[in-house]
């Protein structure tokens, strides 16, 4: 299979149309950025993709089973460490050198993005708002998936955290099927690739 397609997609709330008869086909093992006017229907495009929520009319067709993803909301278990909310995702190892490898290789990508071991430690609500966005990123990255979504990713990053970490997401996006929402035209010019700019009156969106 070669591409993810959606083939005259539509969706409402109500009166409020938010998406009309969009029609797209996104390549396999590429990055695809999706940009948009607030309200123009991104997020509700993502939640179609991922199945949590049924268009009223149109399909998706090719979409994998294995798919991470990273909403706006960070969406971390408020009652563990930053580690244990991204070990969560990751194979449970058995024998304690299994384990020390998995931890080893958790502070590695950590410490990629700025997070120490002893941030790792700390329970995630003692974490600052920037801090919390990293872990939760860093969890649906290390997530075994076939896809990633990502939800305007970089949102409460200060700009010298955000470059480091988007060259991270660059890098271990790469060669993997990829959905990055983001309104920054500085973002989606870092990423390159497939930019696709949903429409307001998205009707025959494809045809862009």
């Amino acid at each position: 299979m070669q591409s993810i397609r959606i083939e005259k997609i539509s969706k409402s709330y109500g009166e409020k149309q938010v998406l009309n008869h969009i029609s797209k086909e996104f390549p396999i093992g590429e990055t695809t950025v999706i940009m948009g006017v607030s309200g123009c229907g991104k997020t509700t495009l993502l939640r179609i993709l991922l199945g949590l929520e049924m268009p009223d009319n149109g399909e998706v067709i090719g979409m994998p089973e294995k798919v991470s993803v990273l909403f706006q909301e960070d969406r971390l278990c408020e009652d563990v460490s930053a580690y244990e909310n991204i070990a969560l995702v990751l194979e449970r190892k058995r024998t304690h050198a299994q384990r020390d490898t998995q931890r080893h290789k958790i502070e590695r990508e950590a410490a990629q993005v700025g997070i120490t071991a002893d941030d790792l430690k700390q329970n995630v609500m003692k974490l600052s708002g920037g801090m919390r966005r990293r872990i939760a990123l860093l969890r649906a990255l290390l997530y075994d998936a076939d896809c990633v979504i990502l939800d305007e990713p970089f949102k409460g990053l200060d700009a010298t955290t955000k470059q480091i970490v988007m060259q991270y997401v660059k890098e271990k996006t790469a060669g993997k099927t990829t959905f990055l929402v983001t309104h920054d035209a500085a973002e989606a010019d870092f990423f390159g690739g497939n930019r696709w700019n949903l429409p307001t009156e998205n009707k025959n969106a494809n045809d862009e």
